[in-house]
């Protein structure tokens, strides 16, 4: 299947905690000067418009970024991440948001390389659009991501982070999610894998996480933000995860002093919270 369109969903709680996280593991990665690659197996279209049909017909930034948007007593790293969100709207209404390859390209210096990958026809062209004056510096492939990862891994620098965020649209992303991890670590132990994950009811959702730690074994982080408790019907999206492998030293402490603000700011009822798990050597 391949008719999911992140465009129903941009900037909501899920991409709040995705991009947020995102941001603190590529800032940590420029620290050094070596030069790193971003890949992006499922990359979308990049960028988004909030005020077209796909987006108003569930209205689901309202309810991430939308609550943060205003506030001036946002969190350091919150800042941070609104202040790139920022970049995208050249006024202060909220008209835009920037997906994981926009924010990425902000993020990273000249000498860093972005691959990004878009297998649905529609999103792979926005993409290349998007990113047509980019030069080498950005490499846009319309092709499966998982299959990508085979051929690129390990990247010519030897340094990565490589996002891993499909759609979960049917039961078979779970496995290939697990599959694409355990396979790029025998390629590339040392990068850095950061993996979205939905949280439901579904017994594929509720599994992935202990795959993902049995697979990574030791130098992990998982980290989930609940808004709800899961319905009473068993349906609906009630939070994510951001499981990442060889994390930054410092992102436990920096997610574990912002959750708490965060996870009551998007709360939108019972059961709001959030979680962190680390595994270090």
């Amino acid at each position: 299947m391949l008719s999911y369109r992140h465009a129903f969903h941009a900037g909501n709680h899920a991409d709040v905690l995705k991009h947020l996280t995102l941001m603190l593991v590529a800032r940590y990665l420029t620290q050094k000067p070596a030069p790193f690659w971003y890949i992006d197996t499922h990359a979308g279209a990049g960028l988004y418009d909030l005020e077209g049909d796909q987006a108003r017909k569930l209205g689901e930034f309202q309810e991430g970024v939308g609550r943060l948007w205003s506030r001036d007593d946002l969190p350091g790293p919150l800042a941070d991440y609104v202040a790139l969100v920022r970049q995208s709207n050249p006024s202060s209404k909220l008209r835009r948001y920037p997906g994981s390859p926009w924010l990425a390209q902000q993020l990273l210096r000249d000498d860093d390389r972005l691959r990004l990958f878009e297998r649905h026809s529609t999103d792979s062209r926005l993409l290349l659009d998007l990113f047509k004056q980019a030069g080498r510096r950005v490499g846009v492939i319309a092709g499966d991501g998982f299959a990508g990862l085979k051929a690129i891994l390990p990247p010519p620098p030897r340094r990565a982070l490589v996002l891993i965020d499909p759609s979960y649209e049917t039961r078979d992303d779970y496995l290939a999610v697990a599959n694409a991890l355990e396979e790029s670590l025998k390629r590339f132990a040392t990068g850095t894998y950061a993996i979205w994950y939905p949280c439901l009811a579904r017994p594929e959702s509720r599994r992935l996480p202990e795959k993902l730690r049995t697979i990574a074994g030791k130098n992990w982080l998982d980290v989930r933000l609940n808004v709800t408790k899961p319905a009473s019907d068993g349906f609906g999206m009630f939070g994510s995860g951001m499981f990442v492998v060889n994390p930054p030293w410092t992102l436990a402490a920096t997610l574990q002093d912002t959750l708490p603000w965060l996870a009551a700011t998007l709360s939108q009822g019972e059961g709001a919270g959030f979680s962190l798990d680390q595994q270090t050597d």
